[in-house]
C-alpha cells in the first residue's frame, strides 16, 4: 500500500518502542500520516519528530491508557482526524506467580489488554467506517493459544483480543473494513528480554523475528486483508502445532519453560 497522497492517519498504540515502534516507522516509509500514543516519559516526542522528518505528519498523545477516563479522551481527540487504520497495540506481560502478584497487577493487564484494545476499537470504528477502505490490526500473541502457568493472566488476556478479533471479522464481513489478527512469539525489544529469550533454546530461537520484520510483514499482509497473520516458516508451524496438539500436553510444555524463565530470573 502506498500512502503518498493519502490524507487519512494511522493510529498505533504503544508506539514508543518495540513493535509499536517499528509498525510507526514502517507506516512512515510509506508516508502514511501517523497518530501515535505511548506512555509519558517513554521519548514518543523525538521519535515523532524523527519521523516528520520522514515525510508524513505525526500527531502524539502521551497517556496511561489503563485508566478508562484516558481512553475516552484520547479516542475523542483522534476522531477529530480522518481515519483508516488503527494498530492496537498496546499491551504488557510477563512471568509472575499466580499469589505472589497483587490487585493492581491483574487490574492493569486486564484494563490495557483487554479493556483499552476494546473500547479504542469500539470508539474510533465509526470514524474507520466513514472510509472507502479500512484496517484494524490487534496485536495478540502465541500465548494466546495455549493456557501456559507463571504467565497466567497474560495468555488469557491475549485470548480475548484474539476472539474479539475474529467476532469482528465475521459482524463486519459486509463492510469495507478489515480486521486482522496477529500472533507474534517472543521478540527482542530491549537488553534485558533479549538475554532471557537466548536461554529458552533452539525452538524459541526458531521463534525470534525482529520487530521491525514482523511490522513489515504484517503490514503486507493487513493491506491484503489476512484475518489471521503468519510470519514465517517456523511461525506457521507453531501455529498448527498449538492447534493440534492436546492442550493438556502443549500448556505442560509451555508452562514448564515459563517456570524455567521465571526460576531464572529469580537467582
Amino acid at each position: 500500500m502506498n500512502s503518498s497522497n493519502n490524507a487519512n492517519f494511522a493510529v498505533v498504540t504503544g508506539a514508543s518502542q518495540g513493535l509499536g515502534k517499528a509498525f510507526a516507522m514502517e507506516l512512515a516509509k510509506k508516508n502514511h500520516n501517523l497518530i501515535l500514543t505511548s506512555l509519558p516519559g517513554e521519548g514518543l516526542g523525538q521519535l515523532a519528530k524523527s519521523l516528520e522528518e520522514m515525510g508524513c505528519t505525526v500527531h502524539y498523545r502521551e497517556t496511561d491508557l489503563t485508566k478508562t477516563a484516558n481512553v475516552m479522551e484520547l479516542t475523542a481527540w483522534v476522531n477529530n482526524f480522518e481515519l483508516d487504520i488503527l494498530i492496537n497495540n498496546v499491551g504488557f506481560g510477563g512471568n509472575k506467580r499466580f499469589l505472589d502478584v497483587d490487585a493492581g497487577y491483574i487490574g492493569k493487564m486486564l484494563d490495557l489488554n483487554v479493556k483499552a484494545t476494546s473500547l479504542i476499537t469500539h470508539q474510533l470504528l465509526p470514524n474507520l467506517l466513514k472510509g472507502e477502505r479500512s484496517y484494524v490490526l490487534n496485536v495478540s500473541s502465541m500465548a494466546a493459544w495455549c493456557p501456559i502457568a507463571y504467565k497466567t493472566v497474560y495468555p488469557a488476556s491475549k485470548a480475548f483480543v484474539y476472539s474479539l478479533t475474529r467476532s469482528l471479522q465475521n459482524e463486519f464481513t459486509d463492510k469495507q473494513i478489515s480486521f486482522s489478527v496477529l500472533n507474534p512469539g517472543p521478540m527482542k525489544t530491549n537488553g534485558d528480554v533479549s538475554a532471557r529469550l537466548e536461554t529458552q533454546g533452539f525452538a524459541a530461537k526458531l521463534l525470534l523475528i525482529p520487530p521491525s520484520e514482523i511490522a513489515r510483514i504484517s503490514l503486507r499482509q493487513l493491506f491484503r486483508r489476512k484475518k489471521v497473520i503468519k510470519l514465517n516458516w517456523a511461525h506457521r508451524l507453531g501455529w498448527f502445532l498449538l492447534h493440534v496438539l492436546p492442550v493438556s500436553a502443549k500448556s505442560a510444555i509451555l508452562s514448564n519453560n515459563a517456570k524455567k524463565e521465571l526460576e531464572r530470573a529469580e537467582q
